[in-house]
């Protein structure tokens, strides 16, 4: 009995058990620290072929593949999706007839009997050039099924396919998320971003996997399929090596191997995923984001949103915020619309924790994308400080960053962390400058992302320069390397953030310190006209 007591003093108590050896952000803000580069990380990242048996296919007719899972808005329900029959590229391409094969899950809590069935919906994407000497693009048929009526943090096995054409899938099983409450939360929670598909990728999923999240978070920038030209063709850098093509091509086939690496993961383990700058992927007739919105189910109807850019679900005793920044985002848009009223129906009784995830980041000192969403900050960063936004998650920047607790800028105890993920591992090269180093600060207009709007960046240092001439206040650890995070909710008001390096082992952490909620100190909410 008394060691029981001393196991649930110990978990409503970090401060008392582990502040000593971990710090928190009660102990800031921080000091700035660089970690110095290890220069034997500066290889050629190098993409899979297509010869490599993690990305063939290994099924045939309409078996299913790439089986991923989604959560919905609760714990309620989840997404189960997957792809049959085989994808076609060249000039002339028929796309299959997605009501050939049906969307069926058979599942339930016992392995030899799935006793209960689920239907959903299937579809057919493309990706077409109206261009000589382009090739097109059409995918096999994407299926998604959407589960209901699940208990909280059980078991359920599932199978998926076409049971009328004997296609059905091996049993696999996941673990629905804990009722939304203070005392329940996920296990672990695997936060990655700009995956691609390289040897580096392969490191990073494989720590990943090793660290057994239940859910896994991932910030935009999938498959690097618009790295290639249709004909298959890779560059480290498009822009540089492929200067005259008439529109940016992409080949889609990558989008396929990458679902066939990580079905080992995502078989398992729900993945929730935001658009990143590399998924636009424009088409014929100016569309946009097909692929992401295609293979990935999204919470986004449960969620009252009109588009799978942005969307939010609860785990556990978490709201999570997922944005788009490829998007409009300003205040009279429909996503900040979105935002506010989603914002306004968190119960932080019930889910005390609010996290907010989008690609490009606000806080970021590397000279890679320096302030480039400055337009997104300036529209949306008042109302997710007004809310008490405890963490945020950004990629895009090649490498890791995270802040002290900060606000426009200032040093600020009740704003949220920012941490910068976006150091999965992928073709394009790892930042390792720094804005604040001499002669590295970049030009201001050629800062902003055009995709994103104009130039905001009018807000300057509080030397009045466009760069520090110093690590910034803001930024407590910096470090150019390759890696993924891993987030624990104790309880309602202490997380331990963990960052591990892909070349050490995967149990030696990088970086932690404990995030600390201080809600009595830190309640607020203003009034949004």
């Amino acid at each position: 009995m008394t060691f029981l007591l001393l196991l649930l003093f110990c978990f409503l108590s970090p401060a008392i058990f582990f502040a000593d050896s971990i710090p928190s952000t009660l102990d800031g803000p921080f000091v700035p620290v660089t970690v110095p580069l290890d220069t034997s990380l500066r290889g050629k990242a190098i993409d899979l072929p297509d010869t490599d048996p993690r990305v063939r296919r290994r099924v045939t007719g309409f078996e299913p593949e790439q089986i991923s899972l989604s959560l919905s808005s609760d714990h309620d329900s989840i997404w189960v999706s997957w792809i049959t029959g085989e994808f076609q590229i060249g000039k002339n391409v028929k796309p299959l007839d997605p009501t050939s094969s049906k969307s069926v899950v058979q599942f339930g809590t016992l392995r030899h009997s799935l006793s209960h069935e689920a239907k959903g919906h299937s579809l057919v994407y493309s990706q077409l050039y109206p261009f000589d000497g382009l090739l097109n693009y059409t995918s096999g048929i994407i299926h998604h099924v959407r589960i209901t009526g699940l208990k909280p943090s059980t078991i359920y096995y599932y199978r998926c396919g076409d049971p009328s054409r004997r296609t059905m899938s091996k049993i696999h099983h996941f673990r629905t998320m804990p009722v939304s409450s203070p005392s329940s939360y996920p296990g672990r929670i695997a936060v990655v971003g700009d995956l691609g598909l390289t040897y580096n990728t392969t490191d990073t999923i494989s720590h990943l996997i090793h660290n057994s999240p239940d859910l896994v978070l991932l910030i935009g920038d999938v498959s690097y399929a618009n790295l290639y030209l249709t004909n298959g063709t890779s560059s480290d850098c498009y822009s540089c090596s492929f200067p005259e093509t008439p529109i940016h091509e992409t080949y889609q086939p990558r989008w396929d191997y990458w679902g066939r690496f990580m079905e080992n993961l995502t078989s398992k383990v729900p993945l929730m995923v935001i658009e990143g700058n590399h998924e636009i992927e424009l088409q014929a007739e100016n569309k946009t984001f097909e692929a992401y919105s295609s293979r990935f189910a999204f919470p986004f109807k449960e969620s009252g949103s009109s588009s799978t850019l942005y969307y939010s679900f609860n785990a556990g005793g978490i709201h999570f915020v997922m944005l788009g920044a490829y998007i409009a985002y300003d205040k009279s848009a429909e996503q900040y619309e979105w935002l506010k009223k989603d914002l306004a129906k968190v119960d932080r009784s019930v889910t005390p924790w609010l996290v907010a995830s989008w690609h490009p980041p606000w806080y970021s000192s590397y000279t890679a994308h320096y302030r480039e969403a400055e337009c997104m900050k300036e529209a949306m960063e008042e109302l997710l400080y007004s809310y008490g936004t405890d963490i945020v998650f950004n990629g895009h920047v090649h490498a890791y960053e995270r802040s002290n607790r900060v606000y426009n800028y200032e040093l600020d105890p009740c704003g949220p962390v920012y941490i910068v993920v976006g150091d999965g591992g992928n073709r394009e090269k790892m930042a390792i400058e720094h804005a604040d180093e001499p002669g590295k600060c970049p030009e201001p207009l050629t800062t902003p992302d055009p995709v994103m709007g104009g130039f905001c960046a009018w807000n300057f240092t509080p030397s009045g320069k466009f760069c520090w001439d110093r690590q910034p206040d803001y930024s407590a650890m910096r470090e150019s390397s390759f890696g993924h995070g891993i987030l624990e909710m104790k309880n309602e008001t202490w997380a331990l953030w963990t960052w591990y390096r892909n070349q050490d082992s995967s149990s030696q952490v990088g970086d932690q310190i404990y995030i600390v909620r201080q809600p009595d100190r830190c309640h607020r909410l203003v009034n949004h006209c």
